[in-house]
């Protein structure tokens, strides 16, 4: 083999090994929410309590609210933060995140709209 084969078949192994590296750093998690309006992007509460607090966790890359299924996809960083930390969080937002139940404090401090 020559050199140039040799080096070739090195970055190929080399991009190969990245790739598959930053693929298990990332997770994606849909946590059923606890949100009882059907605005609640745009409301002055959860919209915006989200908004802050969300991509404030630390390894949080993304996130998507979707107000019918009640349900938030949650794209993190596996090596920054867990699941359970993201639950955790939310919970602290006022708003059930899956089986972690709202922080009462926080829950008050939502519009009625916002509550159950």
């Amino acid at each position: 083999m020559n050199i140039r084969k040799i080096v070739s078949m090195f970055f190929l192994l080399l991009a190969v090994a990245t790739v598959n590296a930053q693929t298990k750093e990332s997770g994606k998690a849909e946590i059923k929410v606890s949100i009882e309006c059907d605005h609640c992007k745009a409301c002055e509460t959860c919209g915006l309590n989200f908004k802050e607090h969300m991509l404030k966790i630390k390894g949080v890359k993304m996130y998507e609210l979707n107000e019918e299924n009640k349900t938030i996809t949650v794209y993190y960083n596996t090596k920054k933060t867990n699941l359970q930390t993201i639950k955790t969080a939310i919970s602290k937002m006022g708003f059930d995140a899956d089986d972690v139940k709202a922080d009462p404090q926080a829950y008050e401090k939502l519009d009625a709209c916002c509550k159950a």
